[in-house]
């Protein structure tokens, strides 16, 4: 399962050598709780949707395709999934932003306020979930899973491409494809400019559609939303627009952090966690053939270990407690329990385990004068 694990590691590298390159050049400006909670905002759950995805497609695209395009050229069939499925995104941004039950999906994602590469794989627990509809008629039209996966990842490769704050204008590619620059005017805090420029990796669906937008505002502005700011725990990031539109009865505690954690600690917290969901990744790939109790048990670790490190950013007492029982079961279950005596195993669970116990004991925590 390599080639699923290398863009993940990719992925990780771009995002935290941007933040590093951003600490260097503005002196301190990378707000690094952000950045962590944009890492750690969907990546477990997302990774269980995204395999049911990628099962449905394969589903469909076994016992439903109309086997439209099984007689083309190998290279017209890669450009119209190329096309067809950029075009279905543009349609699956657009709708998201229309109707209010999928925005409550795709609002985690534009509650980012710094506008830099971690915001590309800020995302809801559920945004692949409502994903599954937008792509079916590539697999009805026969496009194979292999080249549906290649393609996904290259426009999310784009995709992620278009959140770093470092591209400026890319001259003539502005006309072909969707650039920062385009962008960036997606993620102002204006409906003005929200409401525009949805495309992908191409930007004439906007052009031939009326949803294009050429610059930023003029007078000064912001990213993000306007309203309630998001939890930076994930697990309520991703539910609490639900229960707004359901308009079910929670509201958060105010002024109920017992300490401020260090931005480092969130960091190597975060990379150990991430270190898992790569063995995850490579041990058991999408994980549609058949659960088995292995994967159920490291699946749960990385959830509740997840919601432990947003209770720690909330500043929960819970959210220490959480995180060192996470920390202390992963060795145990998976080296002495399932066996995984592999080198990769042990360091990161003894990693994880260290570094639970050194939270536990007040590493890089400062406490509250006061409770509130």
């Amino acid at each position: 399962m390599t080639d699923l694990v290398i863009p993940i590691v990719f992925m990780l590298c771009v995002v935290l050598g941007e933040a590093l390159w951003l600490q260097k050049r503005n002196r301190g400006s990378v707000d690094w709780h952000d950045v962590i909670f944009n890492l750690n905002s969907g990546h477990i759950m997302l990774w269980l949707f995204r395999g049911l995805e990628i099962f449905c497609y394969g589903y469909v695209a076994t016992h439903f395709s109309l086997g439209l395009v099984d007689s083309w050229p190998v290279a017209l069939v890669w450009l119209f999934a190329l096309l067809a499925w950029d075009f279905g995104f543009y349609w699956l941004h657009r709708l998201h932003h229309r109707f209010r039950l999928l925005w409550a999906v795709h609002v985690v994602h534009h509650q980012g306020e710094h506008f830099n590469l971690s915001l590309g794989v800020r995302n809801s627990w559920y945004s692949s979930l409502t994903s599954i509809p937008f792509f079916m008629l590539l697999a009805l039209a026969g496009v194979p899973l292999s080249v549906f996966i290649t393609v996904s990842i290259l426009h999310y490769g784009i995709q992620l491409f278009n959140h770093n704050a470092l591209t400026p204008k890319l001259g003539w590619l502005e006309k072909i494809f969707v650039t920062p620059a385009h962008h960036r005017v997606h993620h102002v805090n204006d409906l003005a400019y929200s409401n525009r420029n949805f495309g992908g990796s191409f930007i004439f669906w906007d052009k031939l559609f009326g949803t294009f937008c050429p610059s930023l505002p003029t007078e000064p502005f912001a990213y993000g939303v306007r309203g309630e700011k998001s939890s930076v725990n994930p697990f309520w990031a991703s539910n609490q627009p639900f229960l707004r539109y359901f308009k079910l009865p929670y509201k958060p505690s105010a002024n109920s952090a017992r300490f401020r954690i260090s931005a480092w600690c969130m960091v190597s917290g975060a990379l150990l966690l991430f270190a898992l969901v790569l063995g995850y990744v490579y041990r058991f790939g999408y994980g549609y053939n058949g659960l088995t109790g292995e994967q159920a048990v490291l699946f749960m670790l990385l959830a509740i270990g997840a919601v432990a490190l947003g209770g720690i950013a909330e500043g929960r007492s819970w959210g220490v407690k959480v995180w060192l029982l996470v920390a202390l079961a992963a060795p145990l279950l998976l080296l002495l329990a399932l066996g995984w005596h592999q080198p990769y195993w042990w360091l990161m669970t003894c990693g994880i385990a260290v570094h639970g116990c050194a939270v536990a004991a007040g590493w890089g925590r400062q406490e509250e004068a006061a409770h509130g």
